[in-house]
């Protein structure tokens, strides 16, 4: 899959964020990065990805904040060891849609993911890729 073909399929603009990642699973912790983020989800590194479909409370550290943001998420894709002889594939992780409990939560969420976007991307590009959204 191509990664024109990949971005005509998203929903949301993406930024090349790396922020550290924990969670839980069964009863180990993790601590990944991910390699980009957007209003609708983010790709998380990692070499131990979980099934499609498992629904997991995470902690996104982010530098502007004291303590780590939580957010639910849903495994929807992987890139795993199994996969490696795609050449499309350069890393290995996992593709999380954020699950919000409510409104509220999804617009501030949103309105912090659009201010790391600005500050990574800069605010002219960050304003002409808004609009194609």
């Amino acid at each position: 899959m191509s990664e024109e073909s990949t971005d005509e399929k998203r929903a949301h603009i993406r930024a090349p964020i790396e922020l550290k990642v924990e969670y839980k699973k069964m009863n180990t912790f993790f601590a990944d990065y991910t390699k980009n983020i957007s209003k609708g989800g983010t790709f998380i590194k990692t070499d131990r990805p979980l099934p499609v479909g498992t629904e997991f409370l995470f902690r996104l550290v982010i530098p502007s904040l004291a303590d780590p943001f939580e957010i639910k998420g849903t495994v929807i894709w992987t890139n795993s060891e199994e996969r490696k002889d795609h050449p499309e594939i350069d890393e290995f992780g996992m593709g999380i849609q954020f699950v919000y409990e409510n409104d509220g939560d999804r617009d501030d969420f949103e309105q912090m993911v659009e201010g790391m976007m600005r500050e990574s991307l800069g605010d002219l590009l960050f304003t002409k890729l808004l609009k194609k959204e």
